[in-house]
């Protein structure tokens, strides 16, 4: 399972979640502490919003610990919203566009789980996409075919409506040709405005998933940065969160529809 952590409020340097704390984004790639998997070395990225619409992004297939750019990097960028993660394959090559964050236009998108038996589903998934979305597909994970099956049903008009039509849409795919459906999906995504985060899974084992304020945001991480328990409040499995201008919000998350916000959560600053 990879590692994720996003940001989105005032602008703070990418190091105070990439690098910086004591359980860093770079210290989770060698020595995660609550994922099946202490290493994720298979690749990292960061993708950035800054004074263009779309995001700036950077990828490598080196891990996170090693390579001195990302480092350099993170104490350097300034942005008001930024996604970064640390990828444990469990699917396709170890290669550059198979790292997160993906991106289109100005969306950006990274997700941590997997869908069960995907290489089976993988064609049927690709056939719902229209010309346009297929030929951006580059990479051969299940995580980026979601993000572009996520824009085909609808992302840029109704994020949390679209995310969850589409897993509505592969879960009953693998019901259809599997005879069950297996998916783990902790996601965060952004359009450069607000931050959305899903926590869900169809075990109800999702990938964890925290959120805190910092400075004048609120992040959201895979694991929390540092061993202030009281700071990170777990986001509960089956939620949809967004970070906008008035805080964070949290609702629950079903594959047949996204319902209204339910709660605002108390962890505001």
């Amino acid at each position: 399972m990879c590692r994720w952590a996003a940001y989105r409020g005032d602008p703070l340097y990418l190091e105070e979640l990439v690098s910086s704390p004591a359980h860093s984004l770079i210290e989770q790639s060698h020595c995660a502490t609550r994922a099946k998997t202490a290493t994720n070395g298979d690749g990292f990225g960061i993708a950035w919003y800054g004074d263009r619409p779309e995001p700036g992004r950077y990828r490598d297939i080196l891990p996170a610990w090693s390579d001195c750019n990302l480092k350099s990097l993170a104490r350097q960028i300034r942005s008001s919203l930024f996604l970064a993660h640390v990828r444990a394959a469990t699917g396709g090559g170890t290669r550059r566009d198979n790292c997160h964050p993906f991106t289109h236009e100005n969306w950006s998108f990274m997700h941590n789980g997997q869908i069960g038996g995907f290489e089976r589903l993988r064609r049927a998934m690709e056939a719902m996409l229209d010309d346009e979305l297929f030929n951006v597909r580059s990479g051969t994970t299940d995580s980026e075919l979601m993000f572009l099956l996520a824009l085909q049903f609808g992302l840029r008009q109704a994020p949390l409506v679209a995310m969850a039509e589409m897993v509505s849409f592969v879960e009953g795919l693998a019901e259809n040709i599997l005879g069950r459906a297996h998916l783990r999906f902790t996601a965060a995504f952004s359009d450069g405005r607000s931050l959305y985060g899903i926590r869900y899974a169809t075990d109800r084992r999702a990938p964890t998933l925290y959120a805190s304020p910092m400075r004048q945001g609120h992040c959201l991480v895979s694991e929390p940065l540092n061993d202030d328990i009281d700071a990170w409040t777990e986001i509960p499995d089956g939620s949809a969160v967004t970070i906008g201008e008035n805080g964070i919000e949290v609702a629950a998350f079903k594959p047949e529809k996204c319902s209204g916000v339910v709660a605002d959560i108390a962890i505001s600053a």
